[in-house]
């Protein structure tokens, strides 16, 4: 067996945000080791140049200093040498998001894309890293959280752990520090709940059952006679925090970010908003365990992490993952249907709120998702569409109209069970063939059975709404306008607090305050007179009347200006889903969709 690539990762000081990160490779390029680091990590769609963080590296041999050659923004060279070779380096690591590596006194976790440099030539062998504990009393509590495995490390552990190859490497992202543990079986495979940050009174049991509820669903999902997971072990990570919202899959486990507010408590059984969402993120990232892990797009089999790499599919991978996550949640009952269907009447009307939808078609959302979504400006809602949120509406609308041509015969669940027994069950195992970019459509109506071109031009390649208003009452659901009868004036913009002032993040397309000539970024200041709130105008515009007009003064960078707002109603429509008590059809129709799956 190829002797391993080595690591240690470790800090001398968490306090400083730094780790301290060694390679060794006892067998270099005799024409001299090249190493780079991932420019963008799977899973986050956007080109985040982790090699910035990076600090005093340098390499030796013998005992000897190499010379070492940057040739790029991510890409260093080592002078040839004739013994092992290892290169030290540290990495800044004070980004508390799910993508990169965090650190200090409290806890640790990182991302392999962000702290493991690749040394080129040898992706494809054995990966060993030692995670050592830092030194000093404060850490001896420290635990290791990560679905790597063991090599010669105790389950959660410090030690030394095991990855096949690089792209395995970075695919396990690790958790340290005093954290909260539980774990639970879902058909036989271990899954372990961590929780870093402080939660009093966090009902971790509560937690761990509706998991698992949601996990073995998923699992029965792609595999109902066996009940397979495709991974031995998972870890959901969550790091609570007092405001917060974000996750990341990976091939057996999550990071996760939630605000503390949203677990659940302890002899409070009343199930809040905040913890079904929290919910819907878990069952997202745990459904992409087979969607995006393993059943991908074939641009990404094998990533390229050295730059982009464009798909115009993404409103499939997370499009209907996004679909499916809610979806688990009520069939599996951890929410009702009146629950479920207040959570899609929100989608819909937040996706009906934005311009940007009568522009950009999901498939172009998809391919420009590294320009446009991830590096959203102030016209983002006039500009773009969501292939997370438009893309669920799609898969929604696919799946209604799949049990409709083929009287239930066949809905988007076979669509998904195709795709994993053609792309995703072996895909580590068996050579990795992704989804073909071209002949999408073709592929689906294979495995649907269903005539889905006239959907595809017009909802996917084109702009044009979801047919949800002609589709959900055939299955036991009224599609209403929720807008209120008394209608209040709105100004038509997205307000964001800045210190002490109300800023305009966005203002949208044809309100009242695009017409008066108001602009994202400006600074509120008053309204007829009277000083607006940093929380925003809407106590005060709820004294005047549907075209009244206002004098509004604010701040444009440095001077003060004043506009003449003409108020309306607000345009973009309300939907209110609702569930229909008969007739008996159209019920079990809701039942076989929503229940039972199929």
């Amino acid at each position: 067996m190829a002797t391993p690539i080595r690591y240690t990762i470790t800090s001398n000081d968490p306090a400083s945000h730094v780790y301290d990160v060694t390679i060794t490779v006892d067998k270099p390029a005799a024409e001299g080791q090249v190493f780079s680091l991932p420019a963008w990590i799977p899973g986050s769609y956007m080109v985040r140049e982790f090699a910035k963080n990076i600090v005093r590296l340098h390499a030796e041999s013998g005992g000897k200093k190499v010379a070492v050659k940057k040739l790029d923004k991510h890409t260093w060279k080592a002078a040839a040498c004739t013994s092992a070779l290892t290169l030290s380096y540290q990495v800044y690591a004070w980004d508390l998001s799910v993508r990169t590596a965090h650190l200090d006194q409290t806890h640790g976790f990182f991302n392999g894309t962000s702290v493991f440099l690749a040394a080129q030539g040898f992706e494809q062998g054995r990966h060993v890293v030692d995670i050592l504990r830092p030194e000093g009393d404060a850490f001896k509590r420290w635990r290791v959280a990560t679905a790597m495995p063991e090599l010669k490390a105790r389950r959660y552990g410090f030690g030394t752990y095991v990855a096949q190859n690089y792209d395995e490497l970075i695919d396990h992202p690790v958790e340290f520090g005093d954290f909260a543990l539980a774990s639970f079986k879902a058909h036989g495979v271990p899954h372990d709940v961590v929780i870093t940050g402080q939660v009093p009174n966090l009902d971790m049991a509560r937690l761990c059952d509706d998991l698992k509820k949601i996990c073995e669903a998923q699992i029965a999902f792609f595999e109902p006679k066996s009940k397979r997971a495709p991974m031995q072990r998972y870890v959901f990570m969550t790091l609570a925090v007092g405001d917060g919202y974000g996750g990341l899959e990976h091939r057996a486990s999550t990071a996760l970010i939630c605000a503390r507010a949203d677990l659940p408590v302890k002899g409070k059984p009343e199930q809040t908003d905040g913890y079904r969402t929290y919910l819907g993120l878990c069952s997202h990232e745990y459904f992409h365990t087979w969607n995006v892990k393993r059943i991908k797009p074939a641009v990404f089999a094998p990533y390229d992490l050295r730059q982009e790499n464009y798909t115009s599919l993404l409103w499939l991978f997370e499009g209907f993952t996004s679909y499916y996550d809610d979806l688990f949640l009520v069939r599996t009952g951890v929410i009702d249907t009146d629950a479920y269907l207040n959570m899609l009447s929100k989608t819909i009307t937040g996706v009906l709120r934005g311009s940007g939808r009568k522009k950009q078609s999901v498939a172009e959302s998809s391919f420009d998702a590294w320009v446009k979504y991830y590096r959203q400006d102030e016209n983002a809602p006039n500009a773009i569409v969501s292939y997370y949120t438009k893309g669920s509406l799609v898969a929604l609308g696919l799946d209604l109209t799949i049990r409709t041509q083929t009287r239930g015969r066949r809905t988007l669940d076979d669509v998904m069970r195709g795709l994993w027994n053609r792309y995703g069950r072996d895909f580590y195992e068996g050579g990795g063939q992704g989804v073909p970019e071209e002949g999408i459509l073709a592929l689906l109506e294979e495995l649907s059975g269903a005539d889905l071109g006239r959907f595809f031009e017009r909802c996917i390649r084109g702009t044009e709404d979801v047919p949800l208003a002609e589709l959900l009452p055939g299955f036991g659901v009224s599609y209403g306008d929720a807008t209120p009868k008394d209608a209040k004036p709105w100004l038509g913009a997205r307000i964001a607090k800045d210190g002490g002032d109300a800023k305009l993040a966005s203002v949208y397309e044809g309100s009242p305050a695009a017409h008066a000539g108001l602009s994202a970024g400006d600074k509120l200041v008053a309204l007829d007179g009277l000083r607006v709130p940093a929380s925003g105008p809407d106590g005060l515009l709820s004294r005047y009347r549907i075209n009244d007009t206002v004098r509004v003064h604010a701040f444009r960078r440095d001077e003060l200006m004043e506009f003449a707002v003409r108020l309306k109603a607000d345009v973009a429509p309300q939907v209110k889903l609702a569930a229909l008590g008969k007739p008996a059809a159209v019920v079990r129709q809701r039942e076989s969709w929503l229940k039972r799956g199929s």
